[in-house]
């Protein structure tokens, strides 16, 4: 017999972690569609130039094609696992132009694959669910202020402790950058990924890399000074309102101030977000508002939801203008790790059925099921048992899957049009009619 071996970076959950990943993901679609967010989805598979046409890292990225081609048959070679959301998004608007009504607000929840060195909420594999408003010609910042305010709603429910979402705008970075003589855009470029590194790599290594572009050991301290600005975020707003660097700076400064007071318009709380000047995002497709979310108490985790404005993702493919924002969690890399700190509960079932009828009697094995039937018509999720096993191994089945209820109807309980219904959470035992027992049952059933 071959042994399993697990792949790994490839997440997979056992029934009862599923329920609560369903469960997180009902809740985030929940928040995105109270905005008027669209679900759409698309192919798991793009075309390699597609997904390199935006700086993304072609290490990571997967390769597909067959084995082996039949005779004749032609060997695509230039397809690829998409590693995010947006940019097959950018691709889909581009391609369904003239039947979308702009602004176009979608949201998608998808697995996406990276070729990354798998660890601790790192996955070659992961779910992301993203949102995007993508404009034509022009998008307002208030879509901008839209973004933080939907992670706000959602993190607050899922009653994850405190959280931060990081903002910062890439027209300061880039107008920072250039002011200290960097003025190439593959210069600029490469610094803003030097930035989004800094947290994960040494001071050191930091200061060698911005000196490998050009800089000068002063230019190097003033960049690392103004990184290591705090302080209350109208404070941050003020001060660098007044650094007088460049017109691209206050450009980006004036739009986070208006990205912030819409915000707080839509009701976040101050305790919740902050200005982080190192904020950078390491996709070259960014050109505004930035976002990176980190739980306060589960720093460890890294960015949990990040994201933000780009003026033209869609250029590669359409001579239309197409600005967006959009923001994405990452579900694979923040869920399992909760359930694992017991900050989200596993679920305390296998199931998601109310109910179990068991089958005491081959003779009514029609009846079962026609009882099953009216329960779910009614709106419960039943199962019927449908082995021919004692009622002892499925009152074991019911007990290890969780089930709240069991309906037990033996011969006299059926010429009696009458069901014997077992709370499996206390003992309690009720004789009733199926209607009644649908009632109890929805009254009985835990959330």
């Amino acid at each position: 017999m071959a042994k399993i071996t697990p792949i790994s970076g490839f997440a997979e959950f056992l029934p009862a972690q599923q329920i609560v990943m369903n469960n997180v993901i009902d809740l985030v679609k929940s928040h995105y569609e109270r905005f008027g967010f669209t679900s759409i989805e698309t192919p798991v598979v793009e075309r390699t130039d597609t997904l390199l046409s935006k700086g993304s890292d072609n290490k990571e990225i997967y390769a597909l094609r067959r084995l082996a081609a039949a005779e004749g048959e032609k060997d695509e070679k230039d397809l690829a696992l998409r590693f995010d959301l947006t940019v097959p998004t950018a691709r889909y608007v581009a391609q369904h132009f003239t039947n979308l009504t702009f602004p176009f607000k979608r949201y998608q929840i998808q697995p996406v694959w990276r070729g990354e060195r798998p660890q601790v909420g790192r996955y070659r594999q992961f779910t992301q669910a993203d949102i995007d408003v993508i404009g034509f010609e022009k998008l307002s910042l208030r879509f901008d202020a839209e973004m933080p305010a939907i992670i706000y709603g959602i993190f607050k429910e899922l009653a994850v402790g405190n959280f931060t979402i990081r903002m910062n705008n890439r027209k300061i970075l880039r107008g920072f950058l250039n002011s200290l003589g960097l003025e190439k855009l593959e210069d600029i470029t490469e610094a803003t990924r030097i930035v989004d590194r800094m947290e994960k790599v040494s001071g050191d290594k930091t200061k060698t890399d911005l000196a490998a572009l050009g800089l000068n050991e002063s230019a190097i301290e003033q960049l690392l000074a103004f990184f290591n600005l705090s302080g209350q975020t109208q404070q941050l707003l003020d001060t660098m309102g007044t650094m007088n660097v460049n017109e691209e700076f206050e450009t980006g400064v004036a739009e986070l101030g208006e990205v912030i007071r819409n915000m707080r318009l839509m009701g976040v709380g101050d305790d919740c977000f902050c200005i982080d000047p190192k904020i950078a995002r390491g996709l070259d497709y960014y050109t505004g508002t930035i976002y990176e979310t980190v739980l306060d108490d589960h720093r460890d985790l890294g960015t949990v939801c990040a994201g933000g404005r780009y003026e033209n993702l869609a250029g590669q493919f359409t001579n239309k203008k197409l600005p967006g924002v959009g923001i994405s969690i990452g579900l694979t890399r923040m869920v399992p790790e909760l359930m694992k700190r017991g900050v989200l509960k596993e679920a305390s079932r296998s199931t998601p059925a109310d109910v179990l009828i068991t089958a005491q009697s081959s003779e009514f094995e029609d009846e079962y099921i026609a009882i099953g039937t009216q329960m779910r018509d009614a709106g419960l999720k039943v199962e019927v048992y449908l082995d021919r096993k004692k009622l002892d191994k499925q009152m074991k089945y019911a007990n290890k899957k969780g089930f709240p209820f069991v309906v037990i109807a033996g011969e006299n309980e059926i010429n009696a049009g009458k069901l014997l219904i077992r709370n499996l959470q206390d003992g309690a035992e009720k004789t009733l009619s199926t209607a009644e027992a649908i009632t109890f049952i929805k009254q009985g059933t835990p959330s």
